[in-house]
């Protein structure tokens, strides 16, 4: 009988497309090789998949998500990353050790952008890890954990933390890299639409990189 790894890849492979996979990773950078399956595709079949093997009725299999990110292709880390997020509201809290090896494995703002809400959804339920982890990530030499401190809180609107944000962002804010300052100004972006007096205050009262100041002022006018 195949493994779950063994069916998505045959499922897979069956919709490879070498005429898209050379500009999809083009686009990544060339961080990664691709099959080739552009994003409604991939969704359809892993819609597919789940249901043929009714992979969702069964316990959080954690080496599933493992096997993929083994797997060369992009595609496969985003099918993990799909799979986790139907399942975030019943991990136990130690699931943030796990979310944090993705994060920093195979790490680009792809993968890392998608895994950050997830640690929002396991935040909310766990909230003491924001102090025994993501305090620790805002200050990580790993960037892709600091990007993920930032934007861990992306969906919360009113419920954001407005406190630990600010903190995160200044603990940042001199950094010379592009995806913290991006990732700065994204973080702003979006809570301007929930407090924009505060958000004002806050670009007006704090030195930050002009591109975090340009992305998080897009809102407004």
């Amino acid at each position: 009988m195949k493994s779950e790894i063994e069916k998505i890849t045959s499922l897979f492979e069956e919709h490879r497309n070498e005429e898209n996979a050379g500009p999809m990773s083009l686009y990544m950078k060339g961080h990664f090789p691709f099959l080739g399956i552009k994003s409604p595709l991939r969704k359809e079949l892993e819609k597919q998949f789940f249901k043929e093997t009714e992979i969702l009725k069964k316990p959080f299999n954690q080496d599933f998500v493992e096997g993929l990110w083994e797997k060369d292709e992009r595609e496969y880390q985003y099918t993990g990353i799909t799979y986790m997020g139907k399942f975030i509201k019943k991990l136990p809290k130690d699931a943030i050790s796990f979310l944090e090896g993705l994060i920093t494995t195979k790490s680009w703002w792809d993968s890392v952008d998608s895994i950050a809400p997830l640690v929002g959804e396991l935040a909310r339920m766990y909230p003491e890890i924001i102090e025994e982890s993501i305090n620790g990530w805002c200050i990580d030499d790993d960037l892709w954990l600091r990007r993920s401190a930032i934007l861990f809180q992306l969906k919360y609107k009113q419920q954001t933390n407005e406190a630990l944000l600010y903190e995160y962002i200044l603990k940042n804010a001199d950094s010379k890299e592009f995806f913290i300052q991006k990732a700065i100004g994204w973080a702003l972006r979006e809570y301007s639409k929930t407090n924009s007096d505060s958000f004002k205050a806050f670009i007006a009262g704090n030195n930050l990189a002009p591109l975090s100041v340009r992305e998080g002022s897009k809102y407004l006018s």
